[in-house]
């Protein structure tokens, strides 16, 4: 059984090294202890905290870099995730986005949660530049902007 440090098992989960470790010290992860105190994760525990994180473990998602549809977009930090929750009310649409352990909220018109088949589980990418946020889906069609606020995510 091969053992990790909280560091490399933080960069294998996709997560910050505090985070990781703030998960330890709140018993959500089991650790083996060193001689010297120093915590290290095995890859049995890696592979429960990445299928918990991932609604369907078995299906893999393409990288947003893979996506020929983007390929032209200038923003360039994308954040691949699941859809947590889709609320459409009107003309505008609510979607929250799970990347790992986090969520992201982006509001949207309700024809772009229609054009883009936005459903509940589903993989998408967030597509973040400056002050706005951008929901795609893999091989989607056209994006829509979601505004959030300056200091809030």
């Amino acid at each position: 059984m091969a053992l990790l440090t909280v560091r490399a098992a933080a960069g294998r989960l996709g997560v910050g090294y505090s985070t990781l470790k703030r998960w330890v010290h709140t018993g959500h992860v089991r650790t083996t202890r060193t001689e010297g105190c120093h915590h290290r994760v095995s890859e049995a525990e890696i592979d429960r905290l990445l299928a918990h994180q991932q609604p369907d473990a078995g299906r893999r998602v393409r990288a947003a870099t893979d996506d020929e549809s983007l390929a032209g977009l200038s923003a360039r930090n994308r954040l691949v995730g699941f859809i947590d929750e889709v609320r459409v009310d009107g003309l505008l649409a609510q979607v929250r986005l799970r990347v790992g352990d986090q969520s992201l909220t982006a509001v949207i018109t309700a024809d772009a949660v229609r054009a883009l088949n936005l459903r509940r589980g589903e993989d998408a990418l967030a597509i973040i530049k400056s002050t706005e946020v951008m929901i795609a889906r893999a091989g989607g069609r056209a994006l829509r902007k979601g505004k959030r606020k300056k200091g809030k995510f």
